[in-house]
């Protein structure tokens, strides 16, 4: 068993080197500068390190469930790298994982998180250097793009790689960056009063109204 493995897993250096590029390319975005940046960070962190755990090093999930899945697919070899991908398996996929519908999808959740990244962290810091609130850009479309674009990444490695512990994760990291979301309004709303209240009436927090509406408000 052990030579089967090894091939697919035991590979503690990819394991290290994809949580590394992953973590730092998100930071190279997401910037953390408060403590509550570096927790909503530091939870991404965990879970893209978690993910990667699986993937390369230790398959905790294929193991747990290894009676049932070899009961189900008999004719499916889940100790190879392919088979880790479970939707695809669980769904039929029997061609190449990496082009199966589920992946491909991922790619687009993926990157359209690291694009939201990419596109809300110069507003939010010129509005930060500025003390005002940030309502430009993807800030008129939603309120906080910041989290929508984690939890797009975080979606996109799921479907990707579905793992009892990420599955588990996944909804705990939406309630926490929910949570973070309302804090961070509240202090907005004492902070500059009438001018977030309004924003705030105009602007959805999450799910834009239209990506092709008028934009909303500019300026602070």
């Amino acid at each position: 068993m052990s030579d089967a493995i090894s091939p697919a897993y035991g590979l503690w250096s990819l394991v290290v080197l994809n949580s590394v590029v992953f973590i730092a390319f998100a930071f190279s975005f997401a910037k953390p500068m408060t403590s509550r940046d570096w927790r909503s960070f530091g939870m991404f962190s965990a879970f893209i390190v978690a993910l990667f755990v699986e993937m390369y090093g230790f398959p905790v999930t294929i193991y747990l469930l290894s009676g049932w899945l070899a009961h189900r697919y008999p004719e499916v070899d889940f100790l190879t790298h392919d088979a880790g991908h479970l939707l695809e398996t669980l769904f039929g996929w029997r061609a190449n994982p990496h082009f199966g519908p589920f992946h491909v999808v991922s790619f687009v959740l993926i990157g359209g998180g690291f694009w939201v990244l990419a596109r809300a962290w110069p507003i939010l810091y010129r509005a930060q250097q500025a003390d005002r609130p940030a309502v430009e850009g993807l800030y008129a479309r939603i309120r906080h793009p910041q989290y929508v674009g984690f939890v797009l990444i975080l979606l996109g490695f799921l479907l990707q790689w579905p793992t009892l512990l990420t599955i588990v994760m996944f909804p705990i990291l939406v309630f926490m960056y929910w949570r973070l979301a309302l804090t961070e309004e509240r202090e907005a709303r004492h902070r500059f009063g009438e001018v977030y209240e309004r924003y705030a009436r105009q602007t959805p927090a999450f799910v834009p109204r239209s990506w092709f509406s008028r934009a909303g408000p500019q300026g602070g």
